[in-house]
């Protein structure tokens, strides 16, 4: 108990003294979750949307195969980007691994099935009767699957909330392509496993605090913006 506590002493001292350290930490944490969900969510919503509203062999395979995804390990993600970005993989002339470009990257990959099978989720628990009564009122396909899209907005807005947590909490993949560069590619999940390694748990404690502190707060704020639809 003494150690969460001086953690929490710890955090509030890190927060309320604007740390710089900290926050450049933390500001790069939030910088690469946001971007990377943004990018993801371009991607997936109307993917997940080409998906639901077409019908094609194969679907409910391709759905399971989206939704298997879930649950990819981290790592996993890590190594293919790694080795994608590597002196000798495919794009390695980008010279990008071990940036934050790398990982926003990572990131948007491994949120993408859960922003696309979340998004399809959504809009198949839309009442059937919206779509027979735009129909019936004469609304072409376009205006209907508009119609569908807005009374799914609360499933895809809590999706988006989903793959930021995922996004800011991982920590496999930003060790193996951001390489825990001190003041550049240093994330809070980073910080704090170093720092548990060194055997400074309080201070590990401390950014655990922020880091939860920050989920908190975007899902205050996306809960608000919810409400307010």
């Amino acid at each position: 108990m003494e150690e969460i506590w001086n953690g929490l002493v710890k955090a509030l001292q890190l927060i309320f003294t604007f740390d710089p350290e900290v926050m450049q930490v933390a500001w790069l944490s939030i910088r690469v979750a946001v971007t990377s969900v943004l990018i993801a969510s371009i991607i997936c919503l109307p993917l997940g949307s080409l998906i639901h509203f077409n019908n094609f062999r194969g679907k409910r395979v391709l759905i399971s195969i989206i939704q298997t995804f879930y649950s990819v390990p981290t790592v996993t993600v890590g190594l293919f980007v790694f080795i994608l970005f590597s002196n000798k993989g495919p794009l390695g002339g980008l010279d990008i691994l071990f940036t934050p470009t790398v990982m926003v990257i990572g990131q948007v990959i491994l949120v993408l099935p859960i922003l696309t099978g979340l998004t399809i989720t959504g809009l198949n628990g839309v009442d059937k009767t919206i779509t027979d009564t735009a129909r019936s009122l004469g609304a072409s396909n376009w205006q209907t699957a508009t119609a569908i899209i807005r009374e799914a907005r609360f499933a895809v807005t809590a999706a988006v909330i989903l793959a930021f947590g995922r996004a800011i909490s991982e920590v496999g993949l930003a060790l193996m392509v951001g390489g825990n560069i001190r003041g550049f590619t240093r994330v809070l999940t980073t910080a704090i496993s170093l720092e548990t390694s060194k055997g400074d748990i309080e201070l590990s404690l401390a950014l655990g605090i922020i880091l939860i502190f920050i989920a908190l707060v975007v899902n205050i704020v996306m809960n608000r913006i919810q409400q307010r639809q």
